[in-house]
C-alpha cells in the first residue's frame, strides 16, 4: 500500500487514532510521510518500534512507544540507547521480561534513566507462557515500581501461536 492508500483508508474508516506498528515500522522509509500526512488530517498518531532504529526522525507529535530489549531476548545488544534520550513526556517504554534478570535490568534502566518522570508510561509485560504474570506484578509491587504491567492481551484471546492479530 502507499501513503495515499493508507491515509484513504483511515480517512474513509473516520479513525482518529492511528497505531503504526507490525515487524519494525521505522525500517520502511514512506513511514515518515504516512506519520506527517496522518499528524496533517489531525490525527492522533502512534508508533511501537523496537528501539533498535532511531527515533530521532519521528515527528515529536507522534507517541511512541519504544521497546527496550533485555538480556533475555537475545537483542539486548541491538539498542539504540539515544532514543532513550529523545522521548518526550507523552512517549512510553515497554520491556519484555522473562525472568528475574530482565526486570532487574529492566529496573535498572527505568531508574538510571529516570523513565518514569520523564515519559507518560513504564511498561513491563511478561513473556507469555515463561512468566507468569503474578510473578512479575509481586516484583514490581514489593519494589514499589511506577510502572503499568502490560499483558499481550492478543495471545490471551487467540492461540498465542497466530500472527497478524
Amino acid at each position: 500500500m502507499t501513503v495515499e492508500d493508507v491515509v484513504a483508508q483511515v480517512t474513509e474508516r473516520d479513525c482518529e487514532l492511528v497505531e503504526i506498528t507490525g515487524g519494525e515500522p521505522l525500517l520502511q522509509e514512506d513511514v515518515y510521510a504516512l506519520m506527517d500526512r496522518l499528524l496533517g488530517l489531525g490525527r492522533t498518531v502512534m508508533l511501537e518500534t523496537g528501539g533498535h532504529r532511531s527515533i530521532e526522525r519521528v515527528p515529536r507529535e507522534v507517541l511512541k512507544i519504544v521497546d527496550v530489549k533485555c538480556p533475555g531476548s537475545g537483542e539486548c545488544h541491538r539498542n539504540d540507547w539515544s532514543n532513550l534520550d529523545r522521548l518526550a513526556v507523552h512517549d512510553e517504554v515497554k520491556f519484555v521480561l522473562r525472568d528475574r534478570t530482565d526486570y532487574e535490568f529492566a529496573r535498572d534502566v527505568m531508574t538510571r534513566h529516570g523513565l518514569a518522570s520523564r515519559t507518560a508510561a513504564v511498561l513491563m509485560s511478561p513473556v507469555h507462557g515463561v512468566m507468569h504474570p503474578r510473578t512479575l506484578a509481586e516484583w514490581i509491587l514489593a519494589d514499589g515500581l511506577p510502572v503499568r504491567l502490560q499483558l499481550q492481551l492478543h495471545k490471551y484471546i487467540w492461540d498465542p501461536d497466530v500472527r497478524g492479530v
